[in-house]
């Protein structure tokens, strides 16, 4: 008798193979979605807190901060702020309102976040 010498895989088990991978994948791709959505939701709660302590060192420092209405104000960037906000972050405002600021964001996800000062 003559025994077989090819050695490779059977049709099933690439099959199962194929299946295993597909499941893996169907569970991680959702995974990863949400992580960056809440990546992009903390940048922008970090850029709004960042935003308030450089209100908060401009103010102290005796810069005339009351006409700030934008996240990369002049005055601001004495502090060090940036020309423009991050990735992440679609919009930045900066309101005055009963002796606090309201630093708000919002980030690419759509979320909304506010930091009083």
């Amino acid at each position: 008798m003559r025994k077989n010498k090819t050695k490779g895989f059977t049709l099933i088990e690439l099959l199962i193979v194929i299946a295993i991978i597909a499941i893996l994948a169907a569970v991680l791709i959702p995974n990863v979605l949400n992580a960056r959505k809440r990546a992009t939701d903390s940048a922008a709660q970090a850029y709004a807190r960042q935003v308030a302590t450089w209100i908060a060192a401009a103010d102290t420092a005796g810069v005339d901060v009351t006409g700030v209405t934008s996240c990369t104000a002049a005055e601001l960037q004495s502090e060090g702020a940036p020309d423009s906000a991050p990735n992440g972050v679609t919009s930045c405002s900066v309101t005055y309102s009963n002796g606090q600021w309201i630093v708000t964001t919002t980030s690419q996800a759509g979320n909304s976040f506010s930091v009083v000062y």
